[in-house]
């Protein structure tokens, strides 16, 4: 357990996990210090200069790694700040990881090296990738076009993650433990699409198509170079059947059944976001 009277640090505190957790904090009275680039008290992972302000004076540290902990180098940024962070007194960290991603899992091994009281959240692809994400106007078109087959993929829910990231920072038994969240079921991406399309009441197709096509499709975008290095990498290496198993980290946390995709994309549907 932390310091209540001293501010959790969510680094990525705008993003789909950082931004839930914020709320749940923010709920229970407990203090938040936002760390992004547009903070007030801004936090960069390029700038190591950044680092140091936003960690004075806080009790413990929600690591959530831009743009993802695939990227080469994440694994030494995160490595360097949690050296940092014990260095300057907080040794509290918790820390966003993914399934099956190698820089992700060595990014953990730097997190353990690095003295701090530690908790790792390894986590499977967001359901709201869905919603919060480059999906959206794919969906919104009526067509989503991905290299993936019949892989099954463990979708959890983004409020799991932040249910699960507030009990391991406000109560205690949680420091040393993995664990790895997925939701209840496997799913392939076809499956999500056509649950998707049922529940916004539209008719949305699922074509797979090549890993060229794919790469030729994303370079249209104008996303950043370290968008469509990462959304290459996760189509067509992460998402090979590699995490095709179930686990139970959501219940050992929680004490409940991870969030059903069915029940988000109900409730998602129900905000518009995938509606014409």
């Amino acid at each position: 357990m932390n310091d209540a009277s001293k501010p959790t640090l969510i680094l990525g505190g705008t993003g789909k996990t950082g931004r839930r957790l914020a709320e749940r904090l923010t709920a229970q009275g407990l203090p938040v210090r936002i760390g992004s680039r547009s903070a007030a008290l801004a936090f960069d992972w390029q700038d190591k200069t950044t680092w140091a302000p936003a960690l004075a004076g806080v009790g413990a540290v929600y690591i959530s790694y831009y743009p993802d902990l695939a990227v080469p180098g994440a694994a030494e940024a995160v490595g360097a700040f949690a050296e940092l962070a014990v260095e300057r007194g907080v040794t509290r960290l918790v820390l966003l990881s993914g399934r099956g991603e190698t820089e992700a899992q060595r990014a953990e091994e730097m997190l353990k090296a690095s003295g701090a009281d530690w908790t790792i959240l390894r986590c499977a692809w967001f359901s709201q990738n869905f919603s919060e994400g480059f999906l959206v106007e794919s969906l919104l078109e009526g067509e989503v076009a991905l290299p993936i087959g019949n892989v099954g993929e463990p979708f959890v829910d983004a409020d799991d993650i932040a249910e699960a990231a507030f009990v391991v920072l406000t109560q205690p038994g949680h420091v040393g433990q993995l664990y790895e969240l997925t939701g209840p079921r496997l799913m392939s991406f076809a499956d999500a699409v056509a649950e998707i399309g049922r529940a916004a009441g539209r008719s949305i197709r699922y074509i797979r198509i090549s890993h060229a096509e794919f790469t030729a499709a994303v370079a249209t975008q104008q996303l950043p170079a370290e968008f469509v290095w990462l959304i290459n990498e996760l189509f067509t290496e992460v998402l090979d059947g590699r995490n095709e198993s179930l686990t139970d980290g959501v219940q050992r946390v929680l004490g409940r059944a991870p969030k059903d995709f069915s029940a988000y994309a109900t409730e998602t549907a129900a905000s518009g976001i995938w509606s014409n």
